[in-house]
């Protein structure tokens, strides 16, 4: 099978010499296009193993590689061969998880998974429900839907109309931005998005989101749910969720933990008291495809509400088959209806590692976060934000007293095409700067150094 062959030896390849590849491609739209469109013109058929080389070659050659050990950008990672190995099983056996009969060996293998990384989290696996969702932005939009179903038990039959107040969503300004699309997805609207103010230290401020709700309660709102974030995408930051959860049971809100990203820090023993009352949440977001380091998308969604989820969810059918025993039919508990084996890379991830495994490469990540601010002050830059998680963000004094643009070492960066980096804004005064976030297990010390000796190279002109 000389097709699968070649297969093989592409991925050994690539995993083995990601190094000496560009990260950035040296691509536009127009190259792209000019070359792509004349060759495929669905007109004629095109042989296999033609095509796969080709393809191959593509996306080998034109695209940012986020698996690079020098990708120091949002959260996509490096990815586990278990994971490969997962994701090409499930395309292989096309396993429909839409109910349990359907496919009972990866239902039962996602069960597992879930049901351990529940544990980390700090909930009962037997008083909760939990499902893979296609990402982050999928999870967050069961929570506001669980809510609903849970503060306004008339809502699922009579819609947002039918509620006679204007439920509100508190984030800060720190926040993911999904919870503006799910407010427009579920007929809220945009309006119902409330962004409270965050300390100096990035955190969302418990006090002063109370008197945020008191104050809107007031005007008409009716606070619905709250958004602790453990690991915010800009700067890592962890929300102070003890006392969040302290608020939204006084205020009747549902409770909701964003740990997209942060969750990874869960399978660490020393990382994992930094996300000290996320057990106390009433829901949980936690995406595998980041830091643990398998392919996309694996959104997980967790509630310790099972008869909220079944309230938003369930629907009355004649055409699908009838539930096996006390299992779960995942149609009847997520947005999604059919549904592709998500979790067999999480499985097999988790099983190959263990959770100790996991630990490891998480504390090894956190760690060349921490060398990285020790290497970036050593060589004259100025830390912005304190995070224990493996996000650093940062500035030069060149950059404060103006002579450089973020933008414009942001441009010099990606010339060179050998690492990338992003530029964010941070608090209520949305202040500038860079942000470097070690998102592969195989980043080393070495490649440290070469991000800082690009960032130092972007400070000024080539001569």
């Amino acid at each position: 099978m000389p097709l699968w062959t070649d297969i093989a030896a592409e991925i050994a390849d690539f995993r083995r010499r990601i190094r000496d590849l560009p990260v950035i491609p040296d691509a536009t739209p127009d190259s792209l296009r000019a070359e792509l469109e004349p060759r495929y013109r669905f007109d004629r058929p095109i042989d296999l193993e033609t095509l796969t080389a080709d393809v191959m070659r593509l996306l080998r050659t034109q695209q940012v590689h986020v698996t690079h050990p020098r990708y120091f950008g949002l959260f996509n990672p490096q990815v586990r061969e278990a994971g490969i190995v997962a994701d090409t099983l499930a395309a292989l056996y096309n396993a429909q998880l839409a109910v349990w009969s359907h496919s009972p060996a990866a239902n039962e293998m996602e069960r597992l998974a879930l049901r351990a990384l529940a544990v980390r989290i700090g909930y009962d696996p037997d008083g909760m429900l939990a499902q893979f969702t296609s990402g982050g932005a999928e999870a967050n939009l069961c929570s506001a839907l669980c809510a609903l179903a849970s503060r306004f038990p008339t809502w699922a039959e009579e819609g947002v109309a039918a509620l006679g107040t204007r439920p509100a969503i508190y984030v800060s300004t720190e926040s993911h931005h999904s919870f503006v699309k799910l407010a427009k997805m579920t007929g809220l609207g945009t309006a119902s998005v409330r962004e409270a103010p965050v300390r100096a230290d990035l955190k969302l401020d418990p006090s002063a989101l109370e008197q945020f709700i008191e104050a809107d309660r007031a005007a008409g709102w009716s606070p619905l749910l709250i958004v602790g974030t453990a690991g915010t995408t800009a700067a890592g930051i962890v929300d102070p969720l003890p006392e969040l959860a302290a608020v939204a049971k006084r205020t009747g809100a549902w409770f909701h933990a964003d740990a997209a990203w942060g969750g990874g820090a869960l399978m660490s023993d020393r990382l994992r008291p930094h996300l000290e009352g996320i057990a106390l949440a009433d829901s949980v977001t936690w995406d595998a495809h980041k830091w643990l380091s398998v392919p996309m998308g694996g959104g997980m969604f967790f509630c310790r509400h099972p008869e909220a989820v079944k309230r938003a969810f369930t629907t009355v059918h004649t055409y699908m088959p009838v539930p096996t025993g006390d299992t779960v039919d995942n149609f009847q508990t997520t947005p999604q209806w059919s549904r592709r084996t998500t979790g067999l890379k999480v499985f097999m991830s988790l099983a190959e590692l263990g959770v100790e495994g996991y630990g490891k490469l998480v504390d090894h990540q956190a760690d060349m976060g921490a060398l990285l601010r020790t290497k970036l002050v050593d060589a004259g830059w100025t830390l912005v934000a304190d995070t224990p998680l493996p996000v650093v963000c940062f500035t030069h004094p060149d950059i404060e007293a103006g002579r450089v643009s973020i933008d414009e070492v942001i441009r010099r960066v990606y010339a060179n095409r050998q690492t990338w980096i992003s530029p964010v804004l941070l608090g209520s005064d949305r202040r500038r700067a860079l942000r470097a976030c070690i998102t592969s297990y195989e980043t080393e010390p070495r490649d440290l150094d070469a991000l800082i000796e690009e960032l130092t190279n972007g400070l000024r002109p080539k001569d």
